[in-house]
């Protein structure tokens, strides 16, 4: 039992590793791949795609002092990895797609985060609060009002049963706001890369 335990959670373990590995590639097979959560839009006035693909040169890859970008001209795709040197348990990354529109180039990106990420954050959050909320509803039917001790002691219960959703949250926010910060410096290099330095709009 203990054997199947550890190979179980070294299983998981690799496919968590594997799901990052993937995710963080910049090879065409894993430009797509990720759990989408934001989309965003953008224009490269007097860039068209032709001109934006010389800028990529014969290898398609740019590095810039925050992160890189991969060029996939066929599909008029690029994908846009910021550098990560504090990583957290929810790293971000650009699929963009490009669209002619004359003389321009229309950016439509899409952010995306690892899929174990999304996953385990999900149940995570279902387990709390499912959790919390099943010995809500079974302390009240176990007479959890039949006295004021018992009254305080449930809700003491309760209260650090939403003080640890409340500690997740601000954990989530704080994750995303520092990977969107890193992901959009590094599209601010991409447009200075590009010829371009106005800022991203929605």
């Amino acid at each position: 039992m203990l054997l199947a335990g550890l190979f179980g959670g070294f299983l998981f373990l690799m496919l968590v590793l594997g799901d990052w590995l993937h995710f963080s590639s910049l090879r065409p097979s894993a430009a797509r791949y990720g759990c989408r959560i934001a989309r965003t839009e953008d224009r490269l006035p007097l860039v068209s795609v032709t001109k934006l693909t010389t800028q990529f040169g014969s290898t398609g890859l740019l590095r810039f002092p925050h992160g890189a970008a991969r060029l996939f001209p066929d599909e008029r795709q690029l994908v846009l990895r910021p550098q990560r040197r504090l990583r957290t348990a929810w790293p971000m990354k650009g699929f963009i797609e490009l669209e002619a529109e004359g003389e321009s180039t229309k950016l439509v990106c899409h952010k995306l985060i690892p899929w174990s990420s999304a996953i385990l954050t999900l149940v995570w959050f279902l387990t709390v609060g499912i959790g919390t909320l099943a010995f809500v509803v079974l302390y009240l039917t176990d007479g959890g009002l039949a006295s004021l001790s018992s009254i305080m002691m449930g809700l003491g219960i309760l209260g650090i049963g939403l003080l640890v959703v409340a500690f997740g949250l601000v954990t989530v926010v704080f994750a995303y706001r520092m990977e969107d910060h890193r992901l959009a410096q590094a599209y601010q290099d991409l447009r200075e890369a590009l010829g371009q330095d106005t800022p991203l709009v929605s």
